[in-house]
């Protein structure tokens, strides 16, 4: 499979094109926000995963970014990094995902995750659908 923009892209085409996506998923005020927040400790780690994480794997075609969305919950879900999930869980509405499409993901996450970890799921889910709302 090659890249959406073709083959061989350079560190800093691939840090714009994952700059743009990331943006486009998890808006501009929370790129600026983690932007701003960047330290001489954190700035690497926001290079690598807007190059990798947003310019590389999010940026491929083999999946669009509603499949996408469903497979970052899932694990996030799963490893129980409760910290990432509201961010996500705004991602996929922005990513087209229903509310109840997610609240299907959240229970069927139940079943491989387990119940505790879905029921705390659920608590960020309606924490985030509220503000949503508001």
């Amino acid at each position: 499979m090659t890249r959406p923009q073709g083959d061989g892209l350079t560190d800093g085409e691939r840090y714009e094109q994952g700059m743009t996506v990331r943006r486009q998923v998890l808006s501009d005020e929370h790129v600026d926000r983690a932007t701003a927040a960047s330290t001489k400790v954190t700035a690497d780690f926001q290079d690598f995963i807007t190059r990798v994480a947003w310019g590389d794997v999010w940026s491929r075609p083999g999946l669009d970014r509603r499949m996408r969305s469903v497979a970052v919950i899932t694990s996030l879900i799963a490893h129980g990094h409760e910290e990432e999930l509201a961010m996500h869980l705004r991602a996929a509405r922005r990513n087209g995902l229903t509310i109840e499409e997610i609240t299907e993901v959240i229970l069927q996450s139940a079943i491989y995750s387990g119940v505790p970890a879905a029921n705390t799921a659920f608590r960020i889910a309606q924490q985030v659908f509220v503000e949503e709302v508001s």
